[in-house]
């Protein structure tokens, strides 16, 4: 193994390095071998030469064993100097193989600094040629410039001269034709635009005639369906109760039968769809997210009932409009007809988490409106939250639209009594959150922003068309 190792550090070192030019490295063999011979030697003192086996053998190898360990503290310091000068062998020849393989690599280095002095030198001698080449072609330009520029110059000039004649009748012309195309254009379209607002009005007249034919028919097949709905229904779920109750404290949000009005359509018309409705209550459910008994009073079709429910809080409504409920009962909702007043009395004091009421105290008489908030108080759990929409009176837009349209709408409820009455009845953190921007409904609200003087003016008594109050019990 070891004879191995030494075969391939001597072909790693070879004598010569044929990639440099008129360099030898000398040659470290005949060292390696004199130092193994000498290494063989140092190892052989003290053993026995072997003869062929046998009894006299023994005897001459027992003699020679003897005769060598009876020397031994004789020759003891030449082997030991035999064998440092063996290791000295052995660390010379390796510092000679570094030294080559040092001396190889100063050798290669050099090689390539002179073949890069050589290529340096030759660029060098080629960009000297071409900068004499380039600049006896910079004098032949040179003196051929002066020899063709007068010519150049005099071409130059009539050319210029060409020119300007050909761009001042190419803009005579173009004014002349300018002129015609605006006379055609002009003609053609207010030929066009009469054609249009003819085609327009002939349009709009056939559309809007089949939208109110179609309205008509619409309104007058839901009105019938409706009266058929109330009727089968008036007379499949009349309750001993319903036909015993005594007058209600609040008025209904309908009109009685004898007037006439027929307050669930005119409610559908003008409330909205359930979608859009429960779309917009929407905005409640963060405020009743810890309640986990939610009570709605005067709860319609039960669209916040339905958001509520799914949220997976216990609810119940309560409200005297039998179709409403019946809407809600659909939606598998726990409701009840009766009054406001008499539900609330009924039910144990702290029962509630949460009371919702929206669109409803615009129809309690003012003066009920303090027992109103009394009662809520009382049925709310401590903690518990209540929240009170209505239109708000602060924004003069409700007044000019949709407030005094509903003939059961008592009065507008100013934020700041209902906010009042709260505090009166025990509650705290009282809120105030206005909610619908009147600029969204009415365009020409929003245009008053364009004005800074008419700014502060909206904002004053043009916010929101409806408020909702958010409160808690102490």
């Amino acid at each position: 193994m070891v004879g191995e190792v030494r075969e391939r550090v001597r072909e790693r070192h070879k004598k010569t390095a044929p990639d440099i030019v008129d360099f030898e490295l000398p040659d470290l063999a005949p060292l390696g071998q004199a130092r193994d011979l000498a290494d063989g030697k140092t190892a052989a003192i003290g053993s026995v030469n072997p003869r062929p086996p046998g009894l006299v053998n023994n005897l001459i190898q027992t003699a020679k064993r003897t005769l060598a360990r009876s020397l031994g503290w004789f020759v003891r310091d030449q082997v030991e100097f035999n064998r440092a000068a063996v290791a000295y062998m052995d660390r010379d020849h390796e510092a000679m193989v570094e030294y080559a393989h040092n001396l190889r690599r100063t050798a290669l280095e050099f090689s390539e600094f002179r073949r890069h002095s050589i290529e340096q030198f030759e660029a060098q001698a080629r960009l000297q040629a071409q900068l004499e080449e380039f600049g006896q072609v910079q004098r032949d330009l040179l003196a051929s410039w002066a020899k063709w520029r007068p010519a150049y110059e005099e071409q130059v000039e009539r050319a210029e001269v060409r020119f300007l004649h050909a761009v001042r009748d190419l803009e005579a012309n173009a004014l002349s034709r300018e002129d015609s195309l605006r006379a055609e254009a002009k003609k053609i379209h207010e030929d066009y635009q009469a054609a249009l607002e003819k085609s327009a009005e002939e349009v709009h007249a056939r559309f809007w005639g089949e939208v109110e034919k179609l309205k008509a028919d619409q309104e007058r097949q839901i009105h019938t369906e409706l009266r058929v709905l109330r009727r089968k229904a008036a007379a499949a779920e009349a309750t001993p109760a319903a036909q015993t109750a005594t007058p209600t404290t609040i008025p209904a949000p309908q009109a009685p039968p004898e007037s006439g009005f027929d307050y669930a359509r005119f409610e559908e018309r003008f409330r909205g769809a359930e979608e859009y409705v429960a779309e917009n209550q929407r905005f409640y459910l963060p405020h009743f997210a810890e309640a986990e008994r939610v009570l709605d009073l005067g709860c319609g079709r039960g669209e916040l009932l339905k958001l509520l429910a799914d949220e997976g809080k216990t609810v119940h409504g309560v409200d005297l409009d039998p179709e409403a409920l019946a809407a809600a009962r659909e939606k598998g909702l726990e409701v009840t007809q009766g009054d406001l007043f008499d539900f609330l009395a009924a039910q144990p004091d702290g029962s509630w988490d949460g009371v919702v009421c929206a669109h409803v105290v615009e129809h309690v008489p003012p003066l009920q409106l303090a027992r109103f908030a009394d009662l809520i108080h009382a049925k709310l759990s401590p903690g518990g939250v209540c929240a009170i929409e209505t239109p708000n009176p602060r924004c003069l837009a409700i007044f000019a639209g949709d407030f005094y349209l509903d003939p059961t709408h008592q009065r507008p409820v100013p934020p700041a009594l209902l906010d009042f009455l709260l505090r009166e009845s025990g509650f705290g953190q009282v809120e105030t959150i206005e909610r619908h921007p009147a600029s969204e409904v009415f365009p020409e609200i929003a245009k008053m922003d364009e004005n800074e003087a008419l700014r502060g003016f909206r904002e004053r008594f043009f916010g929101g068309l409806d408020y909702a109050i958010i409160a808690r019990k102490l």
